[in-house]
């Protein structure tokens, strides 16, 4: 793994400061510790920080063609990159090293744009063609590496694996985006390609950006999408087997590196999976890592052991602490604007106990999404059945007001919960599961925002993230519909995100077998029902892993890696969210108001209400604004974009 940073003059050929470059790619160390590089002519700067995982006495960046007029800086790993190469061989191209990364180049002059249809794996990088002068971006297909740019007032255009490499530039205006703020506080996260920052953007998973000197400032473009095309019917044996082959293979081809490797185990369906592939294919035992917690309603450790016991791995447990309050400022940092899901804590953890031990772990992310593993998923397609019974414009009046006068009870399970079921039957699909989704309802976002901060918002509501990309779906199926979503927005947003910024804090390179493109191609065309039936989620992989896992490992309730948030706010937590919350960052920037943030702490503390949810947003942001360079505005601005 490695951070990349770029500047380029869309107009002119003048030339760029190597200081700025350079502080660009050292604010990065972190994510490339081993080796650091630059390069600069006129109208165009790349650097790199590496982290080396192949090749290691070679494949330094940034890296060239033969006469130098193609330089690529990259970040990531492309599995397929033995084949490429010998396939590029017979096209005449010249290999000096046996790196993945000088694939790239010799592929761009082979293929061009194209040239990302030919990478498996995992990938973010900049590259500058000298003749044709331009500068290419891409990421990959599932957004697993992250990209982002930025266009300056005076038309340079910066990139870099992550946001704070952006912020070194004074000409990066730090005005926040009212869009941005909106949609952090519904869903966690702020989702691509918009980042905190009015004049910053993240590049969406599966796109390219083609910039050439002197034209009009160009447009994404995206070069894959999940097809969602149903296959030729399988019966379910045969369906197993190649599901599982598959994944076998996908664990395989991440196997590759001349450091040492291992894996999370957290004792969920997903990880403990990939750890049963892994085992299959070592020959050493496998080095695996799982945190743990005080509360027995969180904690997989057991599960996680009982994996570990049956493949004889070199298993590791480190115990996350409640009073581990000095990290919450740290994730801030981490992860450079507003993000609130709380699993970053213990997924900081997992990472640092995991870099002690292995360069490279492999983790079971992705599975909820592909396979339909969330609960979500269940109470979608229930609620759906309803709302096609009868017509909006009646569903809308009954619901919405049994939904208003029925009391509200999030501690009682989902099914006696009336009050939500009823808000989610008197909207339309997609709102539904926007409202399933978010983190904090439109009416108490509506009752927290300030009245200047309402009206730059207008109209816009957050919903529309998830509008954008259901216009987009190529599936009618109500099930494949709300998969999509989440592999748009949830997946890359947040949970790619989370793991890229904790693993990277640590220098620890994370592959994801489950989100190979060629396996999340294939089980999108899956039928329906055979990833969810009845009340089990991600039925055919269980029912292909039984030889493999216990059975009270696989069918037992869904934990999620989440942490005891509400009870460590009445506890170890209560000082600092009362501190953070009455200081005087959140009055200063204008965007809430302040007798609803302190209405919810009460509120929490009491034990009236849960409101941890919408606490730790709070707490984020909070750290975020305090964090900002001191010169930085902290307004948000004027006119919503």
């Amino acid at each position: 793994m490695c951070a990349i940073a770029g500047i380029y003059d869309l107009h002119h050929h003048t030339d760029i400061d190597a200081g700025l470059l350079r502080a660009m790619t050292d604010i990065q160390f972190h994510r490339g510790p081993d080796q650091g590089g630059v390069h600069l002519e006129p109208g165009i700067a790349l650097g790199h920080r590496r982290l080396s995982i192949i090749d290691l006495s070679g494949g330094q960046q940034p890296l060239f063609n033969e006469d130098h007029s193609v330089a690529v800086v990259y970040n990531g790993e492309i599995y397929n990159y033995r084949e490429l190469m010998r396939e590029l061989q017979h096209y005449g191209h010249t290999f000096r090293t046996q790196c993945d990364t000088e694939v790239i180049v010799h592929a761009w002059e082979q293929w061009g744009e194209r040239c990302v249809d030919h990478f498996r794996g995992m990938f973010a990088f900049g590259l500058w063609d000298r003749r044709q002068q331009s500068l290419f971006l891409a990421r990959d297909r599932l957004g697993v590496k992250p990209l982002h740019y930025a266009v300056l007032d005076d038309d340079q255009l910066l990139f870099a694996s992550e946001l704070k490499a952006l912020l070194t530039h004074d000409g990066l205006r730090r005005e926040l985006d009212p869009l941005a703020v909106e949609e952090y506080f519904a869903y966690g996260y702020i989702p691509e390609p918009r980042t905190i920052f009015r004049q910053a953007r993240k590049l969406e998973p599966g796109h390219t950006l083609l910039l050439r000197k002197g034209q009009p400032l160009a447009q994404p473009r995206r070069y894959w999408d999940i097809p969602f095309a149903m296959r030729a019917q399988y019966g379910e044996a045969e369906a197993t087997d190649e599901l599982l082959g598959r994944l076998r293979e996908a664990v395989r081809i991440r196997l590759v590196a001349e450091v040492p490797l291992g894996a999370f185990l957290s004792g969920g369906v997903d990880s403990s999976a990939v750890v049963a592939m892994m085992a299959r294919e070592s020959r050493q035992p496998v080095n695996t890592c799982s945190i743990s917690f005080g509360d027995p309603q969180f904690d997989e450790t057991a599960y996680a052991q009982l994996v570990s016991e049956r493949y004889a791995t070199r298993h590791h447990t480190l115990a996350v602490e409640q009073h581990d309050i000095g990290l919450v400022d740290q994730l801030a940092g981490m992860y450079d604007e507003p993000y609130a899901d709380s699993s970053a804590l213990p997924t900081y953890r997992v990472c640092q106990l995991a870099r002690q031990r292995v360069t490279v772990a492999l983790s079971g992310d992705g599975g909820d999404e592909n396979l339909a593993g969330y609960r979500r998923y269940r109470w979608h397609l229930h609620e759906e059945r309803w709302r096609t019974m009868l017509p909006l414009g009646l569903r809308k009046p009954l619901f919405g007001t049994l939904g208003r006068l029925y009391p509200k009870a999030d501690w009682a399970p989902r099914p006696l919960r009336a009050k939500t079921t009823f808000e989610a039957l008197a909207r339309d699909t997609v709102s539904a599961y926007f409202h399933s989704v978010s983190i904090m309802s439109d009416a108490v976002r509506q009752a927290l925002f300030s009245d200047r901060l309402k009206r730059e918002l207008g109209d816009y509501h957050a919903a529309e993230v998830l509008r954008r990309h259901a216009r987009s779906c190529p599936s009618g199926h109500t099930l494949s519909r709300v998969q999509y979503l989440d592999l748009k927005t949830y997946l890359p947003g947040d949970i790619l995100t989370k793991v890229d910024r904790a693993s990277m804090a640590h220098g620890l390179e994370v592959r994801v077998p489950l989100l190979d493109h060629t396996l999340v191609e294939w089980i999108s065309g899956l039928p329906p029902e055979l990833k969810l039936r009845g009340a089990t989620g991600k039925y055919l992989f269980k029912r292909g892993l039984e030889p493999h896992l216990p059975k009270e490992l696989l069918y037992r309730n869904k934990m999620g890696f989440s942490v005891p948030l509400a009870d460590w706010f009445r506890g170890p937590l209560r000082g600092h969210l009362e501190r953070s919350l009455a200081s005087p960052v959140l009055a200063d920037c204008g965007l809430f108001n302040l007798d609803q943030v302190q209405q919810l702490v009460a509120q929490h503390l009491s034990g009236r209400s849960d409101h941890s949810a919408p606490l730790w947003s709070l707490l984020m942001f909070e750290s975020f604004l305090r964090q900002l360079p001191a010169a930085a505005p902290r307004n948000c601005a004027r006119k919503a974009a």
